[in-house]
């Protein structure tokens, strides 16, 4: 499984639409649209899981730099979460 990291995604696109646009390369196994904690509102960026790496590595190239609802997305494999300490 690969996690993908889609950045720059229009406050209207919801989880399903994500999961739409990546479909068409190979099985979602999940999408994620981060929300604010306090408003519930998108915060404009999400991870797709992808079954196949190969089909991850396809969908990157392919959606990169792609207009979604008004918005350029920025698509690529996603990094490990960084700990950030709690104060």
């Amino acid at each position: 499984m690969t996690t993908v990291y889609v950045g720059n995604i229009s406050y209207r696109a919801t989880e399903e639409d994500l999961e739409a646009l990546f479909a068409p390369f190979g099985e979602v196994e999940s999408v994620k649209i981060i929300t604010d904690r306090e408003t519930g509102r998108s915060r404009g960026f999400g991870f797709v899981d992808m079954a196949d790496d190969a089909a991850a590595r396809e969908a990157i190239e392919a959606l990169s730099g792609r207009e979604h609802l008004g918005r350029r997305l920025v698509v690529n494999e996603a990094r490990p979460r960084e700990r950030r300490p709690r104060w």
